[in-house]
């Protein structure tokens, strides 16, 4: 049989257009509104730039980082520093650096070794300052600090007694707390006014991960918003009097989560709010915020979502895309209802041949609907395709319509793409998300399973050439599929994702400690001989013997969370038993890849592996393309051309 796909008119999309840097990316606007500030490549590195407003192409650089780029950034509020946390080749031991708009001076405001820190609150009333947590005093608990950003000083706030998180107000007043409970529920504490915390109130564990105080807090104090799916299925947005505890229903939704939530700038008082079932939308609370949402709605820029505000709120930075469109940044302003283009983030996929996504709810086998994402090659074609099925990490995540890179490069090179929201991905009420629990390789691999029968009942998937492909726990579900199904999938791509989900939760990171419940009640608690049999069972390690089809695995050395071990002892494993695997490390990575000289690597060997094993299409492979990376091609040597 032939088992090449025709899409011979189609140009190839070259992997460095979707994979590599972004032309530009991350626009954020200034508390004065005068400056916009982004993250370019710089010597081929992502670094911070700044331009007057109105004035983008004037950008100056602000950094020079050489090696692995600026991840993210926030504006202090007094205007004159970006705050950037960053960390070593993916270790995730963040640090928290202050740069300097004036002179691009970089500071390092938590100089404390191997830590994580985060920022936890910004506010303009005390703009010369920020709230941090960070773990440098205890590994797995990190405390709560107050840091004055131009000098470094550090003032303890809170030190933590085994909390998962704080809430903080505009005036930095300790308000909140949150504490996972061995049972898998959580409670919601407040000052004691002795040094201490008091329960305040609890969400069952089947509630515990759909729910929770956001930490934005009304102007007075008296009252903060909350979601809360406690006696109901999908997560609700509350008002929450803090004095009485009467939570007042703001906005629901039958079939989705409530998300993204919209607040007047000071006051926290909901504006608006999204939710995403197939795809997301904005719909209003406050009748000041409509026109604006109309205006950006009307304006023909694609699914939108609000990136940065000015302090006045009178311009917002709007990121704005479409499944065929890579995303372009847009200066909105409010008080004239005008959009001003600040920059396209791909301009060189202008004229590439973009298909389309179609969202699709496929049926699971026991009446669960699952949300998924199909594309399809954009040659017109109607015969059925090889198909690569794309499965999310998490799994406490979701797929979600838009320009996805993965879809657009796949169907580029003749394979359908189905992205698949399956049970335990979030967003879709506690019942789905729940229905995932200890069904890690079973339940939720049989939604997999549902929706390539679905694709191939269809008449859009060849059932001999499907490909299983993904990230984290999507490596994960990849493994577990290919040995729990030997004689499904042609061949499989596991990217960092564990493979013994015994070591797996024996080498959590520390500051993973406070959400260890979780994984216990998700996976199987190994303290038990239950749990421990059931993680046994199944973990793909154990069940390496019964792989029959081609795999292909790639890994971080430096992943804090699915550790080198996950990927090593699964090779170890298939190679005990005479079973060929193509194995990929990358020294310099964590969870992923940071690097775009990596991805784009580690991409081109995946395509080519797919093209042998299920015959569509490769960009031809450059010695450069590997050359650039750090990747070691441990096993596997002969995959490439």
């Amino acid at each position: 049989m032939d088992r090449t796909t025709d899409t011979t008119a189609l140009p190839l999309i070259p992997r460095a257009a979707l994979f590599g840097n972004p032309r530009r990316a991350g626009a954020q606007i200034s508390p004065d509104g005068g400056t916009i500030a982004f993250l370019a490549p710089r010597n081929g590195v992502m670094n911070l730039f700044v331009a007057p407003r109105g004035r983008i192409d004037a950008a100056r650089p602000l950094t020079d980082e050489r090696r692995r780029g600026i991840p993210g950034y926030a504006w202090a509020h007094d205007g004159r520093h970006l705050l950037v946390v960053k960390d070593n080749d993916g270790d995730e031991n963040f640090h928290l650096h202050a740069v300097d708009r004036e002179t691009g001076a970089m500071r390092d405001l938590t100089p404390h070794g191997p830590i994580q820190a985060s920022i936890v609150k910004l506010s303009p009333r005390h703009p010369g300052e920020a709230v941090v947590s960070h773990n440098a005093r205890d590994p797995q608990w990190p405390d709560l600090y107050r840091i004055e950003i131009a000098t470094g000083r550090s003032t303890m706030i809170a030190e933590n007694p085994g909390l998962a998180g704080f809430d903080v107000d505009e005036d930095f007043a300790l308000r909140l707390a949150a504490r996972l409970e061995g049972d898998g529920s959580q409670t919601v504490l407040r000052p004691d006014g002795a040094g201490g915390w008091a329960p305040f109130m609890r969400f069952a564990p089947e509630d515990a991960m759909t729910s929770g105080v956001l930490g934005l807090f009304t102007a007075d104090g008296r009252a903060t918003l909350m979601l809360s799916s406690a006696g109901r299925d999908t997560a609700a947005l509350f008002r929450l009097d803090l004095e009485t505890g009467e939570a007042t229903m703001l906005a629901e939704d039958a079939r989705a989560d409530i998300g993204e939530i919209i607040v007047r700038l000071h006051e926290n008082t909901p504006l608006a709010y999204g939710v995403n079932y197939e795809r997301n939308r904005y719909v209003a609370l406050d009748p000041a915020i409509q026109p604006d949402l109309d205006a950006l709605d009307a304006a023909g820029i694609g699914d939108w979502g609000i990136q940065s505000r000015s302090e006045d709120d009178r311009f917002w930075i709007v990121g704005a895309a479409s499944d065929t469109a890579p995303g372009v940044a847009w200066l909105y302003d409010r008080k004239t209802r005008a959009l001003e283009k600040l920059y396209d983030t791909r301009p060189d996929l202008a004229d590439a041949p973009l298909a389309p996504m179609r969202p699709v709810v496929i049926a699971a086998r026991d009446g669960l609907s699952l949300v998924s994402y199909l594309t399809l090659p954009a040659d017109g074609g109607s015969a059925p395709r090889p198909l690569v099925l794309l499965v999310h990490g998490g799994p406490w995540a979701r797929d979600s319509f838009g320009f996805n890179p993965y879809h657009q490069w796949l169907a580029n090179r003749g394979y359908a793409v189905l992205s698949v929201n399956f049970r335990a991905s979030t967003g879709f009420g506690k019942a789905f998300l729940n229905a995932g629990d200890r069904e890690w390789g079973r339940a939720m691999d049989d939604d997999l399973l549902d929706a390539v029968d679905w694709a191939i009942g269809q008449g859009i998937a060849d059932p001999s050439r499907i490909a299983i492909m993904g990230g984290s726990y999507g490596g994960y579900a990849t493994l577990a599929a290919m040995t729990r199904n030997p004689e499904r999938y042609a061949c499989g791509v596991d990217i960092v994702g564990p493979s013994n989900l015994e070591t797996l939760l024996a080498t959590i990171p520390p500051y993973w400690e406070a959400g260890r419940s979780i994984f216990t009640r998700a996976l199987g608690d190994p303290a038990t001989p239950e749990g421990a049999a059931l993680l046994r069972e199944r973990s793909p390690v154990h069940q390496a013997a019964r792989l029959a089809r081609p795999l292909l695995i790639s890994q971080g050395a430096n992943d804090p969370r699915v550790k080198q071990a996950e990927s090593d002892q699964m090779v170890a494993a298939l190679k005990a038993k005479g079973i060929a695997v193509t194995y990929v490390l990358f020294p310099d990575e964590g969870h992923g890849f940071a690097r775009p000289e990596n991805s784009i690597a580690f991409n081109a060997i995946t395509e080519h592996f797919l093209a042998a094993h299920l015959g569509g299409r490769a960009e031809a492979l450059a010695a450069e393309e590997i050359g650039r990376s750090t990747a070691q091609l441990l096993e596997g040597a002969e995959i490439l051309p």
